[in-house]
């Protein structure tokens, strides 16, 4: 064959790409789906096998769940690594895809289905780049140690796969690479070089029941207690600042004719600045301790009391980010605008951009991500990416590596 470049390269090896992302839109992998989870990435391994890389299974430490997959590539000697991220699992249980009828269908240069843009066109359009650069541009792909690491279960938690990132990934990485969709739907296209935090908390009111006929004085009703509570929550967002909290559910009570002894409510906290995350947390768990609904009888206080469930630090814009942005820019073609966004939703760069020099947002364009729904109207649409993208997208990557790679 010919030399061909690689515009001919990326072309060439788009149908097989897409012909691959219609196989593992097929395999149902939701995060609590094992089996499924584990046949994605069996799938995976077998597609990048011709490519020289060799994986390795590393089972999560949750219970129930799949494992993790990293694919280790050729590595010539004295060559730094790059990592290029995705994951494996999908938010949509079985059922819920069979409900609404939610597979793969194409609509112009559209294509629906579960998984399409978070993040298995993210995961074909890694396959392409690599194929794409050991075809056309040899010596790239002989100049870095490339690993592919995909989490088994990034939309539950990304901290014990970062954990095995950083235990897998040489402390000089020159770059972590994520394939989450690109959020452009415009001329142009995007990156993430930022991403919230997020926190979640549960508030709980211990406050005391009485018969609501009889003794209404001497009950201490938690739900007024947790009412009182809950504004002052959510008067912590601060849109302008970029932080946001959430009152996601609320319970309290068993019956009317009781006052309620006990109430609780779930809440989430995301902010982009650590100073700002750190400072909401703290004022989120201040507001523990005694309340001010009391009984009438006695004076027997409700009491709050605040657990944080979970917590995931921001990714803030940082130096390493903006040199990876800045090779993508001069990567671009002519009048081709590329845009550092910052995103609301946590991914994997959340736990690794503080060890590695991380850029997101390098897969194709996508968009309506956890939606399987579909409207008469066209007022919901379900999750889809825009195949015409792949190439186009996979040309910037693949000349911005050629940039980040040169005398290394």
């Amino acid at each position: 064959m010919e030399s061909e470049t690689l515009p001919e390269a990326i072309e060439r090896r788009r149908p097989e790409a897409l012909g691959l992302l219609r196989e593992l839109v097929a395999l149902n992998s939701f995060s609590a789906n094992a089996a499924g989870v584990n046949a994605n990435a069996r799938r995976v391994a077998e597609a990048f096998a011709p490519l020289g890389f060799a994986p390795e299974f590393v089972p999560s430490a949750a219970p129930g769940a799949g494992s993790h997959l990293f694919l280790r590539g050729p590595q010539p000697p004295g060559r730094r690594a790059v990592a290029l991220l995705s994951h494996l699992d999908t938010v949509y249980p079985p059922e819920e895809e069979r409900a609404n009828g939610f597979a793969w269908r194409e609509e112009g240069a559209r294509i629906y289905g579960p998984g399409t843009s978070d993040i298995k066109g993210g995961t074909v359009a890694i396959w392409l780049l690599l194929a794409a650069l050991r075809d056309a541009a040899p010596g790239v792909f002989a100049a870095a140690n490339w690993i592919v690491a995909l989490n088994a279960r990034e939309e539950v938690d990304s901290r014990e796969f970062g954990a095995r990132c950083v235990e897998r990934f040489p402390a000089d990485t020159r770059a972590v690479l994520i394939f989450e969709a690109d959020g452009t739907l415009d001329q142009g296209w995007g990156l993430v070089a930022a991403r919230k935090g997020r926190a979640t908390f549960t508030v709980r009111v211990e406050g005391r029941g009485a018969h609501a006929g009889g003794r209404h004085a001497f009950g201490a009703n938690a739900i007024v207690q947790l009412a009182r509570v809950l504004p002052r929550v959510a008067a912590l967002t601060d849109y302008a600042a970029g932080v946001t909290v959430n009152v996601g559910t609320i319970r309290g009570g068993t019956v009317n004719n009781r006052v309620p002894h006990a109430a609780e409510a779930t809440l989430e906290l995301r902010a982009f600045d650590p100073g700002r995350f750190a400072a909401a947390r703290a004022a989120i768990l201040a507001l523990a301790g005694e309340g001010e609904e009391r009984s009438a009888a006695d004076g027997h206080a409700c009491r709050v009391v605040i657990t944080e469930d979970d917590a995931c630090g921001p990714w803030p814009r940082n130096a390493g980010t903006e040199a990876l942005v800045a090779v993508w820019r001069a990567a671009a073609e002519t009048g081709a605008a590329v845009v550092a966004q910052e995103r609301g939703g946590l991914s994997d760069g959340n736990v690794l951009w503080e060890r590695f020099p991380t850029l997101d947002g390098l897969g194709p364009r996508g968009g309506d991500e956890h939606c399987s729904e579909r409207s008469a109207d066209g007022s919901k649409v379900p999750e889809w990416v825009d195949a015409a993208s792949l190439g186009p997208k996979t040309l910037l990557n693949a000349r911005a590596l050629a940039r980040l790679l040169a005398g290394n």
